[in-house]
């Protein structure tokens, strides 16, 4: 069987699953929203004009490029050290450990987000303490809230691919330093983080390209108060004034966006692998 028999399922399942849709998305954008609120089909570029306006990037976009970046900052800043330690950990304890890390999969992102509703309302043990505390804070409904929920639902995908990079690793360069007179600052930043550059660029890439067109979780735990530009699209989609055409605009302005983060990511990955 020759190579480009095997190529032809997976050209097969992109060509249904992914041109197609997006090619009726491209579609939809170049029509107009009619008066009762269906698709007036057409070609025309006035959709993508008004997301030039103030309106939808002032707002939506920069909470969510602002939540994507903080949320993907202290995934690596959690993940880190729970990878690096379940990489120095024997065989079997790695197992059980990564077992926990994926354990939250086994149940609907839904469900869990919605467990997190019900712990940061103002009635749960989490606000309850922090008054205990002197701290009047209302997580339900605010930025912080919304940030809690996209940590929890995204850290797993920062420490898998930190703890696969890390797993390959030689410690024996750390131990080497060590002899030469490196304290462990100052053989993590030179030699261990360095060398796991690309499993933080593809932890980085895996949690900040969703969390930048997240709308559940700010929907739930936001309340319609944390405006991200997920949340937009789907309201454009599902809200009570529909407007097709805007949403698929948004949504493929937004995949470009995506498309130039990963490119930019295996640039790095390349970079990385070059230097190595």
């Amino acid at each position: 069987m020759s190579t480009r028999t095997l190529l032809w399922p997976g050209l097969v399942w992109l060509l249904l699953f992914f041109a197609v849709p997006v090619g009726i998305i491209l579609v939809i954008s170049l029509g107009q929203r009619a008066p009762d609120g269906t698709i007036r089909w057409g070609f025309s570029l006035d959709n993508y004009l008004r997301l030039l306006e103030p309106l939808y990037w002032t707002g939506p976009f920069w909470n969510s490029l602002g939540l994507a970046a903080l949320t993907t900052i202290l995934c690596l800043v959690l993940g880190y050290p729970v990878a690096y330690s379940i990489a120095r950990r024997s065989a079997a304890v790695k197992h059980l450990l990564l077992f926990f890390v994926i354990l939250p999969f086994f149940t609907n992102f839904l469900v869990r987000i919605y467990a997190w509703f019900i712990l940061l309302r103002p009635e749960g043990w989490i606000a309850w303490l922090l008054r205990s505390l002197g701290l009047d804070l209302a997580l339900l409904g605010s930025p912080v809230g919304v940030l809690i929920g996209l940590v929890y639902g995204y850290l797993p995908f920062m420490i898998l691919p930190l703890y696969a990079t890390l797993e390959r690793f030689d410690f024996s360069l750390v131990e080497a330093a060590h002899d030469l007179g490196a304290s462990r600052w100052q053989s993590f930043w030179k030699i261990i983080f360095p060398l796991s550059r690309p499993g933080v660029i593809a932890g980085a890439v895996l949690v900040f390209v969703p969390v930048l067109g997240e709308f559940i979780t700010p929907k739930l735990l936001g309340g319609g108060k944390v405006p991200m530009f997920g949340v937009l699209i789907e309201e454009k989609f599902l809200g009570r004034v529909p407007d097709w055409p805007l949403g698929a605009a948004m949504a493929l302005a937004l995949m470009i966006l995506v498309s130039l983060v990963l490119a930019r990511y295996f640039q790095q990955l390349k970079e990385s692998r070059w230097v190595g």
